[in-house]
């Protein structure tokens, strides 16, 4: 189970996450005031509420009640990594033309002039409103008589008083109209159009590779200490299948079917079988006893083996199932006549469990002459296992990085991502697995099956 330390970051990450998305996919795409506003506001307070909430309560929920939640809220995480990913890339050439904009604004309201008004002279004494038609009354100052005149007022208004002039009357120049859309408006709903289809569209593929049938990757290894009559032997290598919430019995029915396919010499389960307890998940491995190969199948524990805390339930089930468990243990296969040892080790995370690797254990006491292949779910082992002669180590747990761009972060904390590499005299191969982890999405690592074919220098 995870700490209160990290849920409380977890909390904190998406809501600073999610507030530069509302800052770019709703403030910088709508009107304040506006339905559209208000509906992308609480767009993004439910999936900022969402996202945490699925890793958290997984754990608690258990494989079967948290399905519920499982797929909408790993499918959003997915979703999310992508709008990041986007945004960020189109970070700077955003900026750029919002630069542009505010410029030639700026050059706009400069070049026009301000309208300059003329007051009108006005008369000492005003003469009162008459009615059309109506008469007035005039007094002769040099005779004192008293007349009357007949209204004159018309369009212009009383007598020697011109009328207003009408509004919108002036030059024929009026104020335009204002656009529907202003151009910063419209970036932002162009680059928040763009970002959003291309992380809709590369989640959609993603799910489509990481719920397919794993990849055959067929890779020859040369050993210099391999007797040539046991050149050609083949280990089919799986790792990582995460049974759970959204993977479950019928994909590791489509795994055994592959790998009997292959005709295996040796069969090799490198860690992370599954995430949740023995009890909750032992039927999905069940498929397992159907296995097929000429020296039998083996498992070395993995990081997610210790998260539950149930590490001898699993080790029970697989023992009867017929796989047989390497917890730092050795034996030695024979194939035409030639000895190769196996070792496999326990995970790492067994140290927080009073368990961990045993290289002293597993490969004390065993003919150096002879080459070694040694089963370790996390590639990190490989430093210690190059000074403890390993000729090759099988390994998993990366994922492959499972989703770019996650696999250069990936990348850092591991010796070899995928695939083959070298740590010292010992030749490393990582599998990208055959299930994954959080988010059912893949980009750029497909799952696979390898198949190794170790060969002799001479053969």
């Amino acid at each position: 189970m995870l700490g209160i330390g990290l849920y409380a970051a977890m909390v904190v990450g998406s809501a600073i996450i999610h507030y530069y998305l509302w800052v770019r996919l709703v403030r910088d795409t709508t009107r304040p005031g506006t339905r559209g506003r208000a509906l992308g506001t609480a767009a993004v307070v439910v999936s900022a509420v969402l996202a945490p909430a699925t890793r958290i309560s997984i754990p608690y929920l258990g494989p079967t009640d948290g399905r519920w939640i499982a797929w909408p809220g790993y499918v959003l995480i997915g979703v999310l990594l992508y709008l990041l990913t986007g945004l960020a890339v189109a970070e700077v050439p955003r900026a750029l033309l919002a630069r542009r904009i505010r410029a030639e604004e700026r050059a706009a309201a400069v070049s026009v002039p301000a309208p300059v008004s003329v007051p009108e002279p006005v008369p000492a004494v005003a003469p009162e409103p008459v009615a059309a038609g109506a008469a007035t009354t005039s007094v002769d100052l040099r005779t004192g008589e008293r007349g009357e005149t007949a209204g004159t007022t018309g369009a212009n208004g009383p007598a020697g008083v011109p009328a207003a002039p009408p509004a919108g009357a002036g030059d024929g120049a009026g104020t335009p109209a204002p656009r529907l859309v202003g151009r910063r408006l419209f970036l932002g709903r162009t680059v928040g159009a763009i970002v959003g289809a291309t992380a809709l569209g590369t989640t959609g593929y993603g799910v489509s590779v990481a719920l397919g049938d794993p990849r055959i990757k067929r890779v020859p290894i040369v050993l210099p200490k391999l007797d040539p009559r046991a050149s050609g032997l083949r280990i089919a290598v799986i790792s990582d299948l995460h049974l759970g919430t959204m993977l479950g019995r019928s994909h590791t029915e489509r795994v055994v079917r592959m790998i009997n396919g292959l005709e295996a010499d040796v069969v090799a389960i490198v860690g992370d079988l599954a995430d949740g307890t023995s009890r909750q998940l032992g039927s999905a491995i069940t498929p397992f006893r159907s296995l097929e190969s000429r020296h039998g199948t083996y498992f070395a524990t993995g990081n997610h083996e210790y998260f539950y805390d149930d590490v001898e339930g699993w080790v029970g089930e697989l023992r009867d199932l017929g796989v047989r468990p390497l917890l730092n243990e050795r034996l030695t296969l024979t194939h035409n006549g030639a000895a190769v040892d196996l070792a496999g080790v326990e995970d790492v995370t067994g140290e927080e469990h009073g368990r961990g690797p045993d290289f002293g254990r597993a490969l004390g006491g065993r003919d150096e002459a002879d080459p070694l292949v040694l089963l370790a779910h996390q590639p990190v082992l490989a430093e210690e296992a190059s000074r403890n002669g390993v000729d090759l180590q099988l390994s998993g747990h990366t994922h492959g990085g499972q989703m770019f761009p996650l696999t250069a972060v990936a990348a850092l904390s591991n010796p070899v991502l995928s695939g083959l590499g070298r740590v010292g005299d010992t030749q490393v191969y990582v599998t990208n697995g055959t299930g994954f982890f959080g988010p059912p999405v893949r980009v750029g690592t497909a799952p696979d099956i390898s198949v190794i074919e170790l060969r002799s220098p001479v053969a």
